[in-house]
């Protein structure tokens, strides 16, 4: 039985040939993901299960399945998702279910099987969300702290807009109401108090008690909110109510307000008669209810539709096949061209950015940055944290310097990897983990021993000892300064001391790729579609062009692979539009062919093939011999 589940039946793909040199491989991961689970009953008081769906695409609908039989409805949302998803949700006093996203907010009726409500406001994702005790639901979003709410008896709808301005996105943290009808929002060490008389927000918190970190809040059976700047246990307490706050040191006492409110981890497991929900597989497709009273286990199958999980990127291994991962939920893929066939398996983390190097596999997965090593010639052995006999084994974890990998450069020299990203939410920077693979050691930079605020987005390893990084500006420079200002820079690998510096294409936002070409110059794209050309002895950029409106730009996944170097050295591109090739010696880059979908992640070669993402499906072209 061990064996059967880390060794599972490989699966035909089924390739389609579309035409001009493209095939489809199919779907790498055939599932989609919760975002948020609820038990309760129908307009027959018959136990549902409420699921949040994600896939590919974003929130796309919600999915209510019978906890008796199985059988399930799903309900598309009544709003385009445009690409965001359900961050968070309320289950009402009301027993309605309610969230928002990509602008907009909806109340869903279990009792009428329907979307009852829909209203544009509020920013791309509802972060937090609460109910006060009026039965108001409050929703604050991303990226400005837009609050807005919804009063279920009288079907009102306020939009305030945004009630705390920063230099940078927020991402708030939590959302409480005291009983005097006031807002409390935490964002980023920072609670600020919202009267809805006046529709105007204050801050809480003095500025020089502000450092890193994310705010806590909780609404209190006494009536009052309590919270904290940033969660650390050796910090002071405050208490708010009416739109005033102060310190009261420890408070060990929590009496919380039960609230059915949560980040996409809501699961309210419980139906109204006393049963639970012990599993709810979307994988496996399995709901298992569990009646307390009399130890019995309900299991049925239920079914949805789902174009799939998103591909965050790929790379050929060293058994002769395509491999990567996918985002929410995160799972591993393994595409054999020689058989057709797919083998898929759940995997430790969202693998952001992999790479080969010798006989092994390499990822950088979100989040906490982690380095994970992966023996394709091995058994497969499920990742666990702290297990050393893991195959994929993590070799080591760097936030909060990475949160998020976004290239991972395996080195020519066969024993270092090089690991990038940014840090967290609300944050700047991001710094550059150096892995030695003969020592197991590891040298972790922080952006201050780099370029203070940026974080490195691509790495290429130079002659003589270098490596090349290109960053990304934090965003709040861009909306200071109007643009981005990215830089370039050259590092010594021995010192990991950066040795030049320099915006060199004024006004991009972030450097997202590099080739080393066979002249020993360097082809980056900045984004968009800024295609250089860079002389790293001269440290002068030697030839220049935006390929938007000729070509379009290139694929902007986060760990995107641009570039792949093919037979003869030839130097490929993966844009959007399609394939492309950058002619040696005049450095025009030329589209090959035109893709019959999106590219959205690269991208590597094997056996005369590039390989490519477009959403959840896999790709491939034949290249010109």
């Amino acid at each position: 039985m061990i064996l059967l589940f880390v060794m599972p039946q490989a699966v035909c793909a089924a390739t389609e040939d579309i035409g001009n040199g493209f095939l489809h491989h199919g779907v790498a991961a055939p599932v989609s993901t919760s975002r948020g689970i609820v038990a309760t009953v129908d307009g027959q008081r018959r136990n549902v299960v409420l699921v949040w769906l994600l896939d590919c695409r974003g929130g796309y609908g919600l999915l209510m399945i019978d906890a008796e039989t199985g059988k399930s409805q799903q309900f598309p949302m009544p709003f385009p998702c445009g690409g965001y998803c359900v961050f968070a949700s309320v289950f009402s006093s009301g027993s309605k279910l309610y969230t928002q996203f990509s602008r907009h907010f909806a109340e869903f009726d279990p009792a009428k099987r329907a979307f009852t409500f829909c209203a544009q406001g509020g920013g791309k994702i509802g972060s937090a969300l609460t109910e006060d005790d009026n039965g108001v639901i409050w929703a604050v979003t991303y990226p400005n702290s837009e609050l807005v709410s919804f009063n279920p008896r009288t079907r009102e709808f306020k939009d305030y807009g945004s009630v705390h301005q920063e230099s940078w996105d927020q991402l708030p943290s939590c959302i409480a109401a005291d009983d005097a009808g006031w807002i409390y929002v935490g964002t980023a060490s920072q609670v600020v108090a919202f009267d809805p008389q006046s529709g105007t927000g204050k801050p809480m918190l003095p500025q020089e008690e502000r450092r890193r970190g994310a705010a806590s809040l909780y609404r209190d059976l006494d009536g009052r909110v309590y919270g904290m700047p940033y969660r650390d246990a050796k910090q002071e307490w405050y208490e708010f109510y009416k739109g005033q706050g102060k310190k009261i040191g420890r408070h060990e006492q929590t009496r919380a307000k039960p609230i059915a409110a949560s980040t996409y981890g809501l699961f309210l497991r419980e139906f109204p008669d006393g049963k639970r929900i012990k599993t709810c597989d979307l994988v496996e497709r399995i709901l298992v209810v569990e009646d307390p009273k009399t130890g019995q286990l309900k299991e049925s199958h239920f079914d949805y539709t789902s174009e799939g999980a998103p591909v965050m990127g790929l790379a050929a291994a060293p058994d002769g096949t395509i491999c990567g991962g996918t985002a929410i939920p995160p799972r591993f893929f393994s595409y054999q061209p020689k058989t057709d066939q797919w083998i898929r398996r759940a995997c430790f983390k969202q693998w952001n950015t992999v790479a080969c190097q010798g006989d092994h596999f390499f990822v950088g997965a979100y989040n906490h940055g982690y380095l994970m090593e992966w023996d394709p010639s091995r058994p497969w052995v499920p990742t666990v944290k702290g297990k050393p006999d893991c195959n994929p084994v993590i070799l080591t974890e760097c936030a909060p310097t990475i949160l998020r990998p976004s290239c991972l450069l395996a080195h020519p020299d066969g024993k270092t990897l090089v690991l990038s990203g940014g840090t967290g939410y609300g944050h700047v920077g991001g710094g550059l983990l150096f892995w030695d693979r003969q020592t197991r050691t590891r040298t972790v930079l922080e952006d201050t021993d780099i370029i203070p605020e940026h974080a490195t987005i691509s790495l290429l390893a130079l002659p003589g000892g270098r490596l090349l990084g290109g960053t990304a500006c934090p965003t709040s420079r861009r909306a200071e300064k109007g643009a981005g200002n990215s830089e370039l820079y050259l590092m010594d690998m021995a010192t990991k001391r950066v040795e030049w510096h320099e915006a060199v294409l004024p006004g991009v936002a972030a450097y997202k790729g590099f080739c080393l070409a066979p002249d020993g110059l360097v082809y980056g794209v900045a984004h968009p579609a800024h295609f250089f050309v860079f002389d790293p002895a001269r440290k002068k950029i030697v030839h220049k062009e935006d390929l938007g409106r000729r070509l379009g730009p290139a694929v902007v996944h986060q760990g995107p692979r641009i570039f792949a170097v093919g037979a003869n050295h030839a130097v490929y591109m993966l844009l959007i539009k399609g394939i492309a090739r950058v002619e040696p010696g005049t450095h025009r880059v030329t589209m090959l062919a035109q893709s019959p979908v999106t590219i959205d992640a690269g991208g590597d070669i094997l056996d005369g093939r590039i390989y490519f993402a477009h959403g959840s499906h896999l790709y491939s072209y034949r290249l010109p011999q």
